[in-house]
């Protein structure tokens, strides 16, 4: 499977930059996805790519060509929109057929390819169906077939699983890894959603106004946010970030927020701070110990009252007043009925967890 590769990309609307100095490389079967909030150029970089926008400057290549200038058809890409796009009065054999109709294959050669498709989307019984007939989960693996069929060696998805419900994200979401898996193609893949990200990437891109902020995999995302923003931005409930002050005394180095001293003198610093120095600590609400429980030489103990709390299923979540805001830490499901809004808890914060961040470059400590 071809390489792509984003060179030094600029595009602006007027006086409007929507993406500056961007460099990317995706490998050889790599599923990239394009992470960030709306606004945030990632759809952008996709259209881009698919020869459906225009680049200000910079260049375009997939497999070592340039293709900046070239046309959508001559890119060796497929598309998979949000929308499904698929044309209502055709059957799902006829909407599978049209995506073939620029390559003049013959007519065993079509049937072939979409009897593959059909057979790996397990939608074989749906061929002789129009779209109005068909579920939204259908619909678009009929959009993922009309991609398949073409045989290219980069899939484009912008988006595709946003108009499904919640049942439906995730059954497409197996779907579309287990695709990837057997057929070991390119996949570009633009989302909001950090579920998706985390579930399916093999890398995730970062983006926020423009900028990648972080490249990585999953896991390095997750384990070593590059910024506040990331940091921010990855975890579901979200990272507590918390103002602090280093104080360093006797080869010890703490931070200092709202009373509470974490200490971080093991800290796994790229830049050593300095006494006074103001930082932002991050800590994630999954790796703070069950209230009330030991934890053997915590970086920090809190006691703290109780909010609110709330309880998803088989998750539980606890939100703790600190300062003049609330930190979120995960709870035994079976246990949260025992804590009540006032109520104040112990909870210890371990070693090696916590994450520290430069307060005015917003840069990983």
């Amino acid at each position: 499977m071809p390489r792509v590769q984003f060179e030094d990309i600029i595009k602006t609307y007027g006086r409007v930059t929507v993406l500056k100095n961007l460099d990317l490389a995706i490998d050889d079967g790599e599923f990239l996805v394009l992470l960030g909030p709306s606004g945030c150029g990632k759809t952008t970089l996709l259209n881009l790519l698919a020869g459906l926008l225009d680049v200000t400057a910079g260049r375009i290549s997939i497999g070592g060509k340039d293709v900046t200038d070239l046309d959508p058809k001559d890119r060796g890409l497929a598309m998979v929109f949000q929308s499904y796009a698929l044309y209502p009065t055709k059957t799902v054999r006829g909407n599978l057929k049209f995506g073939l109709a620029a390559h003049k294959l013959d007519a065993a050669e079509t049937e072939r390819r979409i009897g593959w498709a059909a057979k790996l989307l397990q939608i074989e019984a749906l061929l002789d169906r129009k779209p109005a007939q068909l579920s939204g989960g259908q619909r678009q693996r009929v959009a993922i077939g009309r991609a398949l069929v073409k045989k290219v060696g980069v899939f484009l998805f912008d988006e595709p699983l946003s108009n499904l419900d919640a049942k439906l994200r995730t059954e497409m979401r197996l779907e579309i890894k287990k695709l990837h898996d057997d057929l070991k193609s390119t996949i570009v893949y633009v989302t909001h959603d950090q579920i998706e990200a985390m579930t399916m990437a093999t890398k995730i891109a970062v983006m926020d106004a423009g900028v990648i902020q972080q490249f990585g995999t999953p896991d390095e995302i997750y384990s070593r946010p590059a910024n506040l923003f990331v940091a921010g931005f990855i975890g579901s409930p979200a990272m507590n970030l918390r103002p602090a002050t280093i104080a360093i005394a006797g080869g010890k180095v703490a931070a200092r927020s709202a009373g509470v001293d974490l200490d971080l003198t093991n800290y796994p610093y790229v830049t050593r701070p300095v006494d006074g120095q103001d930082v932002v600590i991050g800590l994630r609400p999954e790796h703070f110990g069950e209230p009330g429980a030991s934890v053997p030489d915590p970086a920090g103990m809190f006691s703290l009252p109780v909010q609110y709390t709330e309880k998803t299923g088989g998750d539980a979540t606890a939100y703790l007043k600190f300062g003049d805001s609330l930190i979120a830490t995960r709870v035994d499901p079976e246990q949260i009925g025992r804590f009540k809004q006032g109520d104040t808890i112990q909870i210890a914060f371990p070693q090696g967890k916590a994450h520290v961040f430069d307060a005015q470059t917003g840069r990983w400590l």
